[in-house]
């Protein structure tokens, strides 16, 4: 009998269901689903950089998902579905009760923006994360070190401290935090008091500051020192850590029902999309993995002793927050998609006005600036951008810093602009290989999943340009819920351990990139440009 897994890939619009062989990892259904209330733009306000999402969002979308990917498959096949597991975007926690329910979904705050889901790309703790690595620069050890040296806004502890720090009401009723892949997993099978939910290694390790070489999380002294009582919340959740391909539970008669599948079924634990996508993408030493769509994610796992150290700049090294048995490090850019969504929107403002009939035509936008920019050889153009449309998440992350253009002319058109902005971002990621590559990390190939990666050839073939490396392209559009299956089957029993999944279940698909000489010769010195007006940029910032 054939042994069917699903994988459950929570985005920052939708969650993926999708439904594989353990055998060969061959897709037998899948479907999306969207966020209702995150698509209607409940909950955010983007002008001052808050990002929420409801929890209901969450377990509504799932539902929908996997109902509708179990629908697609033959009937009775459900019953030899023996695992799942799930990956989520991070560092997105949300404030619980001492029973382990989200503040928003108890009567008195599920209006509170402050009781929801906290997505990753907010950045409301500004404020807070400077404060936390100012103490941790007084403090006798470093608890930044393992996290690149600098605690950001994106990451949960900042997150939290805002939060009480802000609202009174939710910091008097709030009891725990948990991150997004560990709520899920704690719901799903029944397990979501705050001690005795399982904490996935991978968000709380490139996200939470813990590290076994201080006992797991910060001490409560450190953390009471940000704020009176910070420190309890540490000691409400358990120090001991477990990586994703480990078995959480069995899944829970409520959710099996509303599910519709088999109770008692394994649950891995959870980890962030990124990690879980690199999974899927066949990760391994020596391949640096790019997750591509609103922002990115850069993942690259080696053995702790090829490593000199801790590597700055970036999101964090775990042991085993990828592949068990190696070091996970973690980098990436804080808007990459999102800049050309950005783009997309400024051009549509005007159809949206005064043509709102006309607002579909916003899906074809970006596909046709990408042809038009396509056609333009770049050494003809002297615009120049600067990617931190949302602040710099790597290296050495700085959400206050802002986004540039520079050298318009009456000349200037649309494709014009739109291929400075897809060189930009190959740009900031350029900067990414070489911080790792500087720090000795070791990086022979890469390879590209995500959205962007398979639709877009202009942005890959650019990347290639700018990287001076050949990409090879993963030719799924489902990635990280596959790597999500993957570790659902180790957590079965299926196979034994995450490398025997990727080698039965990995994708044998993909399109390679190679760089044009002639173009990587010219970006060589448009390299060097883009540094000189990020110095001047930060510089003006800092002023």
């Amino acid at each position: 009998m054939r042994k069917y897994v699903i994988g459950i890939d929570y985005g920052t619009d939708s969650c993926r269901a999708l439904i594989a062989d353990s055998g060969n990892g061959c897709e037998v259904a899948s479907a999306v689903c969207h966020y209702p209330r995150w698509k209607k733009g409940l909950y955010c306000d983007p002008r001052s950089q808050r990002y929420r999402q409801h929890p209901l969002d969450y377990t509504e979308a799932l539902e929908g998902a996997v109902r509708q990917a179990i629908a697609a498959i033959p009937a009775g096949m459900s019953g030899e579905i023996c695992a799942l597991a799930f990956d989520t975007t991070g560092s997105t926690p949300v404030l619980t009760d001492a029973a382990g329910t989200p503040l928003a979904l108890t009567s008195r705050f599920a209006e509170d923006p402050d009781a929801m889901f906290v997505l990753w790309k907010d950045h409301t703790a500004i404020r807070e994360a400077a404060a936390i690595n100012a103490a941790a620069r007084r403090a006798d050890t470093d608890y930044t070190l393992y996290s690149g040296g600098i605690y950001s806004a994106e990451w949960v502890w900042a997150k939290v401290l805002h939060l009480l720090e802000t609202n009174p009401p939710v910091a008097d009723a709030a009891y725990a935090w948990i991150e997004h892949c560990d709520w899920m997993c704690a719901l799903l099978t029944g397990n979501t008091r705050p001690e005795k939910v399982l904490r996935g290694r991978c968000a709380a390790g490139h996200k939470g500051l813990w590290h076994a070489q201080w006992g797991g999380w910060p001490p409560a002294a450190f953390l009471d020192g940000l704020r009176p009582g910070l420190g309890r919340f540490a000691e409400r959740i358990s120090s001991e850590t477990h990586t994703a391909e480990r078995l959480a539970g069995g899944l829970c008669g409520e959710w099996a029902a509303r599910l519709g599948l088999p109770e008692g079924i394994p649950v891995a634990v959870g980890a962030i999309d990124a990690h879980i996508g690199a999974i899927g993408a066949g990760i391994r030493p020596g391949v640096l993995t790019r997750i591509m769509g609103t922002s990115t994610c850069d993942i690259v796992v080696s053995p702790a002793e090829k490593l000199r150290g801790a590597v700055r700049g970036i999101c964090g090294q775990v042991d085993g927050s990828v592949l068990p048995g190696y070091v996970g490090m973690e980098a990436g850019q804080s808007a990459f998609g999102d800049v050309y969504a950005w783009f997309r929107d400024l051009l549509m403002w005007t159809v949206q006005e005064l043509v709102p009939e006309r607002e579909d035509a916003a899906e074809s936008v970006i596909p046709r600036l990408g042809e038009q920019a396509a056609l333009i050889d770049p050494r003809e153009s002297s615009l120049l951008a600067l990617d931190w449309l949302n602040g710099r998440r790597t290296p050495d992350a700085n959400q206050l810093l802002t986004g540039a253009l520079t050298g318009l002319t009456l000349g200037t058109s649309a494709p014009m602009i739109f291929r400075a902005l897809v060189e930009a971002t190959a740009f900031g990621s350029r900067a990414i290989a070489e911080r790792f590559i500087g720090e000795g990390v070791e990086i022979r190939s890469i390879l590209a999943i995500g959205g962007i990666a398979v639709k877009s050839p202009f942005v890959m073939q650019t990347l290639s340009d700018v990287l001076g490396m050949p990409i090879r392209v993963i030719s799924c559009g489902q990635t990280c819920a596959l790597g999500a299956a993957m570790c659902a089957a180790v957590a079965a029993g299926i196979h034994p351990t995450v490398e025997a999944a990727q080698a039965a279940m990995g994708v044998r698909e993909y399109v390679d990139y190679t760089p044009d000489p002639e173009r990587h010769a010219y970006y060589e010195r448009q390299y060097e440009r883009y540094q000189a007006l990020g110095r001047f940029v930060e510089q003006q910032t800092h002023e």
